[in-house]
């Protein structure tokens, strides 16, 4: 399933956003991507969609989504995309180095609906005062451990460590491949 096509860029941005405001302004890359992976796992699970519709790779400290990990090297300028991000991204949020991202614009809240904000919430607070380690450890569950280094995750493994049923999670992987065909 290339849930690449399902990506919500402008949501993302401004979930992003939305942490780095509650963040007080400054949030590390890898606590970001990983308030990210929690908060879509769960309202994908709860609510039947994920806030940022990213898909998540399995990495060495934890899962990352793809197209938002794109779109930060894009906009810290270590990308050969690079070049092509447009200076809406850039006066969005900004890095005072390779891994903390600083906002520079308030979050747009028309994007993210309650039950966004809810879940963003939850995690923010989770795993603020959490260490490196200790955040790192929290995303080593049974999504990350059953894919291969480097793969993607399945949103079947995501659901499964929500602890969905079977019945459920083909639910959603038929309604994601439905709204994948149409977009």
């Amino acid at each position: 399933m290339k849930q690449a096509k399902l990506f919500k860029q402008d949501i993302a941005i401004q979930a992003i956003l939305y942490i780095l405001q509650r963040m007080g302004g400054i949030c590390d890359i890898h606590r970001c991507h990983k308030i990210l992976y929690f908060a879509d796992n769960e309202h994908l699970s709860k609510y039947g969609r994920s806030i940022t519709g990213d898909a998540y790779v399995r990495m060495d400290f934890g899962p990352v989504p793809t197209c938002i990990y794109d779109l930060f090297k894009a906009v810290r300028g270590d990308s050969y995309f690079a070049a092509q991000v447009d200076d809406v991204r850039r006066d969005c949020f900004h890095f005072v180095n390779n891994k903390d991202i600083v906002a520079s614009a308030n979050p747009d809240m028309s994007y993210l609906s309650e039950s966004d904000v809810e879940v963003l919430d939850k995690y923010i607070a989770q795993l603020k005062d959490m260490n490196f380690n200790s955040v790192t450890e929290a995303s080593h569950g049974y999504a990350w451990s059953h894919t291969a280094q480097n793969g993607v995750i399945s949103v079947r493994d995501r659901l499964t460590e929500m602890g969905d049923t079977d019945e459920y999670i083909n639910y959603i992987e038929d309604q994601m491949k439905t709204e994948e065909a149409v977009v």
